[in-house]
């Protein structure tokens, strides 16, 4: 498996806990309704989510990792 591939994959695995953490909660504890409460779940995930990238450095593919609740970027082996 490449690394792009690999980082697709991160960016998913991180993304869907918290996405249905919050529509859980969100459903539960807020009057949100109907098309509201996936949609306000997505943007609050789209920004709490860790964010991954492949890039290719001095030829070799890394992947790289930025998250709010992390100051830079670091690099994922």
């Amino acid at each position: 498996m490449n690394k792009s591939t690999k980082a697709i994959l991160y960016n998913f695995l991180g993304f869907a806990p918290i996405y249905l953490l919050l529509y859980f909660v969100i459903g539960n504890f807020t009057g949100l309704t109907g098309w509201w409460i996936p949609i306000t779940a997505f943007i609050v995930t789209t920004i709490l989510a860790p964010k991954f990238q492949a890039a290719k450095i001095h030829g070799e593919e890394k992947i790289f990792m930025r998250w709010l609740f992390i100051k830079g970027v670091k690099e994922i082996k």
